[in-house]
């Protein structure tokens, strides 16, 4: 069975992006790196330092929450989209039928939870292993 195997990002709507970006990092330490956001690597990921979960803010007046207030928005990383967006469809599932197919880090898609929040579903790619030097 497909499934959500942890969490991709966390994304906040802001007023002032880069001012909430410096309390952050000012109060809690949030390290913002040079394309405006943070990485937090897992430390039990196999091999070690393969996974992360990104933290960003997004303008207020983004669309990529979808329409409504919506203020915040979790990403799943998922182990395999197509077979998970199957099953979320057999269930009655409102699925946005955007997709982001090429993008350089995975595939993206999004869906509506019950309460009319909108998530976003991550498959990273999968790196081959290097060969041997």
């Amino acid at each position: 069975m497909a499934r959500v195997t942890g969490i991709g990002g966390i994304f906040l709507r802001a007023r002032d992006p880069k001012g909430l970006a410096a309390w952050y990092g000012q109060h809690l330490g949030v390290q913002i790196t040079d394309w405006g956001g943070a990485n937090f690597l897992w430390s039990d990921e196999v091999p070690p330092t393969t996974g992360s979960t990104a933290w960003s803010l997004f303008p207020a007046d983004t669309k990529h929450f979808g329409p409504g207030p919506q203020t915040a928005m979790v990403n799943y990383r998922v182990d395999d989209l197509d077979a998970l967006l199957a099953q979320l469809a057999a269930a009655g599932v409102t699925i946005d039928p955007h997709r982001e197919e090429d993008v350089s880090f995975g595939r993206f898609a999004w869906i509506t939870d019950p309460e009319g929040n909108r998530v976003e579903l991550w498959q990273p790619l999968v790196v081959p292993d290097s060969p041997p030097a």
